[in-house]
């Protein structure tokens, strides 16, 4: 590579570089010179990681940040070093400085617009599932669609009950807290149409925690436990033994 003097701009940059890295700002923290593998990402955050200690990085530099590819000094050239990486917090102006003393490999990606993280693959199915049996919340139960659009996201089921009231429903494999505020929001929004209101709240969930369900049966709304085989037609009460 070739030293430059200037804010470096990048799609995502993998580097394996035999490095010392030394950080400097409300806490100072230094890693002695070893292998490891350095990533530029597209937003300005640089992280170092090694094989070891899971997901987590050694160290990192949040955005919004700079970095500088400079050459190094005729002490460092001494030391071994043959470019200094300095990464300046905007905000705090604490500093990342990563001594590089060899470059085993690097690579240059864009990665394109992320799509997002997607439910999990349960979760998805039991919105699905109940949709289709929706008498599992009672009788008369009819499904008006999934993933109806509010300002503020995707309710996963709109349902009608037997009297023709509009239901929301937020399903979860684990409902917790979070879950019940989410829910809470999509009826105040709601329950601002006309042509909705009233609109009452079902929280369904493979399990359902006892904070959450407090909560939830405080605001109003209906906890309900989701059994997944059931709603996928594996487990038949007529077929058990007890």
């Amino acid at each position: 590579m070739t030293p430059v003097s200037h804010v470096v701009l990048t799609p995502v940059r993998v580097v394996i570089a035999k490095c010392q890295v030394d950080y400097a700002g409300r806490l100072s923290a230094h890693l002695p010179l070893a292998m490891r593998v350095l990533m530029i990402k597209a937003d300005g955050s640089v992280l170092v990681h090694s094989d070891g200690g899971s997901y987590k990085p050694l160290n990192w530099m949040s955005p919004p940040c700079s970095m500088r590819i400079d050459d190094p000094s005729a002490i460092q050239v001494e030391a071994g070093f043959s470019e200094i990486w300095t990464v300046r917090q905007k905000k705090t102006d604490d500093t990342l400085v990563i001594s590089i003393a060899e470059v085993v490999t690097e690579i240059e990606q864009e990665l394109g617009t992320d799509p997002g993280l997607v439910k999990d693959g349960v979760e998805a199915h039991l919105q699905e599932l109940l949709a289709e049996h929706i008498d599992t919340l009672g009788d008369g139960y009819t499904t008006v669609r999934r993933e109806y659009m509010t300002a503020i996201g995707p309710v996963d089921i709109l349902a009608r009950d037997s009297a023709g009231s509009s239901i929301a429903v937020e399903i979860k494999r684990r409902g917790g807290i979070d879950g019940v505020e989410q829910l809470t929001r999509y009826l105040e929004l709601m329950n601002r149409d006309a042509t909705l209101a009233p609109v009452t709240g079902v929280f369904a969930a493979q399990e359902i925690k006892p904070q959450a369900r407090t909560l939830a049966e405080d605001r109003g709304i209906r906890c309900v436990v989701l059994d997944y085989d059931a709603l996928r037609g594996m487990d038949d009460p007529e077929t058990r033994l007890f």
